[in-house]
């Protein structure tokens, strides 16, 4: 076996770095999104997918910083390739994954470079998830304006 085989990283982790780049990129847009849902929808659906296919694997529970309704909630840490994230849990969950406690605020992820664009295509081509055109898209085309003649009737 030569030495060269051990340095270069599996095909495999690199497909895993990839995606948590893009779903770390996802996550970080979603924040100050206009349409929010989308993002964190596929963020959630490639983890669950990763988890699925082994590529990424569910830690424990945190305490979430924002719990709804002011009540305390937890959410699942998800480990994938250097990145962690949460991910709101399953009833089995509760039963299955240690109970971490708060959130440890030191901990941060890699920064990365990637486009959100470039971010949302590694994912939606992972999950087969596709954005649908908003309804607000669609109305907010641009109309020419109708010029009526002087004392013409609007209606």
């Amino acid at each position: 076996m030569s030495q060269n085989h051990h340095k270069q990283k599996p095909p495999y982790t690199s497909v895993i770095s990839k995606l948590s780049q893009a779903i770390f990129t996802v996550n970080r847009h979603a924040k100050t999104a206009t349409n929010p849902k989308y993002l964190y929808l596929l963020k959630k659906r490639a983890l669950l997918l990763m988890i699925k296919e082994g590529k990424a694997s569910k830690v424990g529970l945190h305490f979430s910083n924002n719990p709804k309704n002011s009540q305390q909630q937890s959410d699942v840490l998800v480990s994938c390739g250097d990145y962690t994230f949460h991910i709101p849990p399953t009833k089995e969950d509760f039963k299955e994954l240690p109970h971490l406690g708060p959130l440890n605020t030191t901990s941060r992820n890699p920064k990365c470079r990637m486009s959100l664009q470039e971010a949302k295509s590694v994912l939606e081509n992972y999950t087969g998830l596709k954005e649908k055109p908003t309804r607000d898209s669609q109305s907010k085309k641009y109309q020419k304006p109708v010029f009526k003649k002087l004392g013409d009737s609007f209606f």
